[in-house]
Formats: C-alpha cells, structure tokens, sequence
C-alpha cells in the first residue's frame, strides 16, 4: 500500500478539487445511564467528512461509553445518533459498514499468527477468498505487520498488539475510524509511526475520532477537539482557539541562573504575574497583558529587581493546562 494518497484528476489532466465536507456523525442529546451512574447527559455534537477529531476527558468522564455507543456496540438511554444518515439503533448493519472501532484492548487467541488473527475477522466481514487474501495482505503491509505474520499473536509486544488491533480495525476500508487510547503504552518511535498513520488516512479522505491522554499529540494530529466532563460537552472546537487562551494575557518561558526561587518570589509579590509550573531551570509564568510593550518592561523591571535570568520566551497555552482550565470554570 502506497505511503500518499493519489490525486484525482478530472479529463482535462487538471487535479480534481477536494470533496466538500459533509455531514458524517451527528450526535443529539445523547444520555447513558447505568444502575447508579448517569455515564453520559445531554452529549450533542457533529463531526464532518474529513476530520479528525480529538476526544478528551478524564478517567470516568464519560469517553469510551460514548464511543461504543457510536460503535453500535452500547445502547442510548435516549438521545440519537446517526452515522452517515443511519441510526446506530435503527440501522447498526449499515453503520458497522461505514464504522472502523479500535478499542484499547482486544482478545489474545492462543495458537493463532497474526496472519490467522486477521483472515478471521476478514471473513466476518463478509470478504471473499481473494478479495480477503489481497485485503489482509495490504493491511498487514499498511501497519507493518508483513515481518510479523507468522507470529502468535499472544506473543507481541504492546507496540506490535497496538499495530494488530489497528490492521483488524481497517479490514473492511471504513470510512470513520473511532480509536479509543491507540498510543497508549507505546514508545516514542511507535507514537510517532502512529501519527503518520492518521496523517496519511486523512490524506485518503478517512474521518478519525481519537480518545488520547496525550493532549500534545492530540494537538498536532487533530484540527477539532471535544472535551467531556462527567459525561457532559464542554468544549467542542479547533485548537488554535485553545493555545491562544486569552487574548489579555500571556504565557512567558523564563531561564534563570542559579536557583528558581528568586524567580518564584519576586512573581509572588509582583502584581500580574502568576506561576503557572515550576521548572528545574525556571518556570513558566501567566502575566495579566498580551501587549509586547508591557511585557517588554515587566521583564525589564524583573532584571533590575536581580533576578537572573538568562533566556526567556512566550508561548502558546498548552492543551493541558488549556483542559484544566476549562474543567476548572465548568466547576465554577
């Protein structure tokens, strides 16, 4: 399988425009509830051809039920959601159709090579003997999986069980892959293989829905974001808003000399300042303006006050502190 998507061309040579995205999941006033626990409450929101999505929230908030209800896999309380103008209750054959679900965790088979893993699930998906055949194939070449074919698969590494349960996820070439934690656990070479995985499924037109606890990587893969706190929305938009923050204040790296509690003292009794996180080599600082001017002369007063610093730089908001922030108001 080609690494880049092909271009498409129109009869005259020249490169066919994009798609126009269009309407894909739509989620409406979705509520989960179990015996004691209302696990999702009035969840609303669309995602469009196209996206990739990043979905986050704390451990309990809510994701992974809300995903397998997408899924077909759980049952709405009430509430609807239809995937591709199909209902997930009505229709859950035709949604299975469009839907790729990668959960964070599968079953290992004993006596079984990766290979077997994937031709099994390529026949419960209904593909023929050489359809399957060439389809497993690919998808074992897509996730670099070829090397490891004849490998039991209760034999891989957590990297390798990760680049299995994605190859079984694309069997049936889904049009809306929902992916609960798929780096989680995996190392830096892994996460980064990953990210040009979605890079490159999203060049094919692929729409992604990704539940991550590494809101930094979220940051790079995805152009839209959902947060959900005990089962509600409280966000859903691109990132940029997000990393900006506030357009009256700013976030400033600064580098010092020596030892970091002068720094820390002297934004403690400086009005304005506000420590955000406390480094090894200095600290990462809120000051109430956005106006470079200001900035300018807050820095150079903190100089002339003795502090030492040697470096310093402003920065865009992290998606972290952006989550805290908002779960913090939310709680309000």
């Amino acid at each position: 399988m080609s690494d880049e998507p092909t271009s498409s061309l129109s009869s005259n040579g020249i490169a066919a425009p994009p798609p126009i995205p269009r309407e894909l999941v739509r989620v409406e006033a979705l509520n989960r509830v179990f015996t004691q626990v209302h696990a999702v409450r009035d969840a609303s929101f669309t995602i469009h051809t196209g996206q990739v999505v990043g979905f986050i929230g704390a451990n309990g908030s809510g994701k992974t039920t809300t995903m397998r209800m997408m899924a077909t896999l759980d049952y709405p309380t009430s509430g609807s959601i239809t995937v591709n103008g199909c209902d997930v209750i009505q229709q859950p054959e035709e949604v299975r159709r469009t839907v790729g679900w990668m959960p964070d965790s599968y079953g290992h088979y004993e006596n079984m090579s990766v290979r077997e893993y994937l031709d099994f699930f390529a026949r419960a998906h209904g593909l023929r003997r050489v359809q399957r055949l060439a389809r497993v194939d690919e998808v074992m070449d897509f996730a670099d999986l070829t090397t490891l074919a004849d490998r039991p698969m209760n034999a891989l590494s957590k990297g390798m069980g990760q680049r299995l349960c994605f190859g079984r996820t694309l069997l049936h070439d889904p049009d809306f892959l929902i992916m609960d934690e798929p780096a989680a656990g995996l190392d830096p070479k892994a996460r980064l293989e990953f990210k040009n995985l979605v890079r490159i499924l999203r060049g094919r037109g692929k729409t992604l829905f990704i539940s991550s606890h590494i809101l930094s990587e979220l940051g790079e893969m995805c152009d839209t974001l959902l947060f959900i706190d005990k089962g509600s929305i409280v966000y859903h938009g691109g990132t940029d808003v997000l990393k900006r923050g506030s357009i009256t204040q700013s976030i400033i790296h600064i580098v010092v000399a020596g030892q970091t509690a002068p720094l820390l003292q002297w934004a403690a009794i400086n009005p304005g300042w506000s420590v955000l996180e406390e480094k090894q080599d200095g600290a990462r600082l809120q000051f109430e303006s956005a106006d470079g001017a200001e900035i300018a002369a807050a820095l150079r007063r903190m100089v002339l006050d003795g502090v030492a610093v040697v470096d310093f730089h402003r920065e865009e908001r992290r998606l972290e502190d952006a989550f805290v922030d908002m779960l913090r108001r939310v709680s309000e």
